[in-house]
């Protein structure tokens, strides 16, 4: 029999005819079939049957919990006391709150039941701050979450310094006094205003008073209540003071009223008669401002109290032609601020003893007998320092000075309710 044998020509056109063939067969498998299937149509559903497999097997293990954490991630100018943490369907289990650019830590505090978490004090302005928070479910599963943020820069907000300090006992005549630092446009008054609540045991209405963009006050028709107990809440985070400032303030302050004592002077008669609770317990001999720059009239709050301070002419106008304070004393004892303007009631070493209820010389303060060092209680003006408190009313009648402006000083009792009520923004 004869052998034949093929030359690679024809072996490569035969792997080519096969392989054709294998072509066609494959693009009718494809093509063809009433069943939608074919090996490719089942090889492309594998891997979506085994995605979704995946998917439910993880939705079982995943947890219920759902953490929350606000502000929310990305968030720029958020203000700096309206962080928490909380959850649902489950318990926080750790909270780590930090500065992005030290790494320092910030204390917070959990709560009993596991539901939030808050930083325990105030953050800094223009800070970015990262949270990251662990949670369980009622399974044990755990969740996650994380949240960069950064606070409001000072630019972009405002807070307000108050007086009286919390937790002090002041006289009836002290003021709830606010001073903004930076100034509340007209159209934002209103919000600022609302966001600020001040409550009184005594039941009395308190109204506020907007003495400039930066000054509001609040005060009774009527001085407080003696004994009674005022609440000022400052619910100013997030509140909007003009355009693009927001308030960072989220405090409670509260103060208690002591008894009533009312002071007044009679510069005519150089006397004052100090009233407690509706009794005299004291008249002391003075000497006012003189006939050339007398005292003021009117209602004047103590808004400060000094053992000892210096007291310049300079700083307060009074010039001698070289420029010089009229007068320089390092020492002034037992002095008690009337007026921002400088008005001081005080005691007076310099001058005769004969001088008090017999003569008005000072440049406007309102002096009473003591001696230098301010270390005889026995002298008038110890005894006045150590019975009054911060807040105690002092009036000045019958001087031929006007009536003392109510924004300098603590001072707003000297307008009427009216009037007082028409500076709200309410």
């Amino acid at each position: 029999m004869e052998k034949r044998v093929m030359t690679d020509g024809k072996r490569r056109r035969s792997v080519a005819v096969v392989a054709a063939l294998l072509s066609g067969v494959l693009t009718l498998s494809a093509c063809g079939g009433g069943d939608g299937g074919g090996a490719e149509a089942d090889a492309a559903k594998k891997p979506e049957k085994g995605q979704a497999q995946a998917d439910k097997a993880a939705a079982e293990k995943a947890s219920s919990a759902r953490i929350v954490i606000n502000p929310k991630d990305g968030t720029d100018n958020s203000t700096i006391n309206g962080v928490k943490v909380t959850v649902k369907g489950g318990k926080l289990t750790e909270v780590t709150m930090k500065a992005t650019a030290t790494g320092q830590e910030v204390a917070g505090t959990l709560s009993e039941d596991g539901a939030s978490w808050a930083p325990d004090g105030q953050l800094e302005r223009a800070t970015e701050y990262t949270i990251s928070a662990q949670a369980e479910d009622s399974k044990g599963r755990e969740a996650h979450e994380n949240s960069t943020f950064t606070t409001v820069s000072p630019s972009n907000s405002f807070i307000g310094y108050y007086t009286p300090e919390d937790g002090s006992t002041v006289g009836v005549g002290m003021p709830v006094s606010i001073n903004f630092d930076k100034g509340i446009t007209d159209e934002y008054k209103k919000a600022v205003e609302s966001a600020i609540e001040v409550d009184t045991t005594s039941g009395q209405e308190v109204v506020g008073h907007w003495f400039s963009d930066t000054r509001l006050d609040f005060r009774p028709e009527e001085y407080w209540k003696a004994g009674s107990k005022v609440t000022v809440d400052l619910d100013l985070d997030g509140v909007e003071g003009g355009p693009n400032v927001v308030g960072v303030q989220d405090k409670t302050i509260e103060f208690t009223v002591g008894r009533s004592q009312i002071s007044t002077v009679d510069a005519k008669a150089k006397q004052m008669k100090v009233v407690r609770d509706g009794k005299t317990i004291r008249t002391i001999p003075i000497s006012a401002g003189s006939p050339e720059t007398p005292t003021y009239n009117g209602q004047m709050v103590i808004s400060e109290k000094f053992k000892e301070t210096r007291m310049n002419g300079a700083t307060v106008g009074f010039t001698d032609d070289d420029g010089k304070g009229e007068y320089d004393i390092k020492d002034v004892p037992h002095a008690m601020r009337l007026s921002t303007s400088g008005t001081f009631i005080h005691g007076n070493y310099w001058a005769a003893d004969s001088i008090f209820g017999n003569a008005n010389t000072s440049h406007g303060c309102i002096g009473l007998n003591d001696v230098q060092g301010a270390n005889d209680p026995d002298q008038d003006g110890a005894w006045f320092y150590e019975n009054s408190l911060l807040g105690d009313v002092v009036i000045v009648k019958n001087s031929p000075d006007k009536q003392i402006t109510p924004d300098n000083g603590l001072n707003g009792w000297n307008m009427s309710w009216e009037d007082w009520k028409a500076g709200s923004a309410l």
